[in-house]
């Protein structure tokens, strides 16, 4: 266990100073959002015309698998992580402002594909389900009925959002009613799987790898995330984003990915810009402390995953942060977070009596 020192996390960004940072940052709607521009732009320029490369006719077959290869790594290693959670960020908080508005469209409609993500599923899923329901049981994602350090519990989990998870979206949202948001997923799902039936016919090969694998690479990393943040639910109180949501902090991985370490504070306040975080963590520690909320340092999500799927609570309470003493013994600790990782009953949850109060409170 550790005591919280200090906070390594990015609290701020480079204002512009050259013409080109000052044009960019004429037309975006948060100045500290300009690092973005920059992401873009490289992706823009390296990832696409590699993609395109791969369609080329007659390619040699060792200049085509260079090009896979690079690929791959750009868009798996350096920009799959960076991009996810700026997609991620600019979701909750509009990347371009009113008057340019059409270019919010550019990452979810040009390069979102290239990562395996349909258009706008993503806004639809995250932004229009997921956080509404904060991981309770009418999420589709929710993690409540799972046992949550069981890599059986976590297949099944997977596969069923592999390949029921768009029906179930749709579903949530016919429920709701919420028709707009309906048309969107069905929309953007539609349109990748017609994009990409229709390339196979071209050059299937280069599909598979430009889009085809990006999709299936995605919506796997996305559940191992979701399902890491969402590991640790205090049973009595799930419906509380400081004890059903995880925080990391100190971690490289915030510094390349916007601080998305941050997932109890996300959940409370979606729309705060990923600069903030960290002195809203230190502001706020007594609620923190008052919760019993999961923090960890120097570790990221994968790790907690990790640590999960092999047992390993050691490690995870090696780094977890002691906020206010509350645990004597890393065995205390220990018997908490088996106890946090059960299955709930989620029975309980889908009766009208539940759902009226529920909505009274929101």
């Amino acid at each position: 266990m550790k005591k919280l020192t200090s906070i390594s996390d990015p609290v701020s960004v480079a204002p512009p100073t050259t013409p080109v940072d000052l044009f960019f940052a004429s037309i975006i709607r948060d100045q500290r959002d300009l690092p973005y521009v920059y992401l873009t732009l490289k992706i823009t320029c390296s990832l696409l015309p590699l993609a395109a490369l791969l369609f080329v006719p007659g390619l040699p077959g060792w200049a085509w698998w260079l090009a896979v290869v690079t690929y791959q790594y750009l868009n798996n290693v350096v920009f799959k992580g960076p991009y996810g959670l700026m997609m991620h960020c600019t979701s909750h908080r509009p990347f371009f402002r009113q008057e340019y508005q059409a270019l919010n469209h550019y990452l979810p409609w040009v390069i979102g594909p290239f990562f395996g993500q349909t258009p706008e599923t993503y806004y639809t899923h995250h932004v229009g389900m997921h956080h509404p329901e904060n991981n309770m049981p009418d999420d589709e994602s929710s993690t409540m009925k799972f046992q949550r350090d069981s890599i059986i519990d976590f297949t099944i989990y997977l596969g069923t959002f592999l390949f029921m998870g768009i029906y179930h979206l749709c579903s949530y949202f016919f429920r709701k009613k919420r028709t707009r948001l309906l048309y969107r997923s069905v929309r953007g799902e539609f349109l990748f799987i017609a994009m990409c039936v229709a390339l196979c016919f071209v050059n299937w090969p280069a599909t598979l790898v430009v889009f085809i694998i990006p999709f299936f690479t995605f919506r796997i990393i996305a559940m191992t995330g979701n399902w890491a943040q969402h590991a640790f639910i205090d049973p009595t109180d799930p419906d509380n984003a400081y004890k059903n949501s995880v925080t990391c902090i100190n971690t490289k991985y915030n510094v390349k990915c916007w601080n998305d370490g941050y997932h109890i504070s996300h959940h409370l306040k979606p729309t705060m810009h990923w600069t903030e975080h960290p002195g809203y963590f230190q502001q706020t520690l007594q609620l923190y402390i008052d919760n019993d909320a999961m923090v960890f340092d120097k570790i990221h999500f994968l790790h907690v995953f990790v640590y999960l799927m092999r047992g390993r609570y050691d490690l995870l309470a090696k780094h977890f942060v002691n906020l206010g003493d509350r645990y004597a013994t890393e065995q205390d600790l220990i018997a908490r977070m088996k106890k946090l990782t059960q299955k709930i009953d989620v029975t309980p949850y889908f009766t009208d009596e539940y759902r009226l109060q529920r909505a009274e409170a929101a």
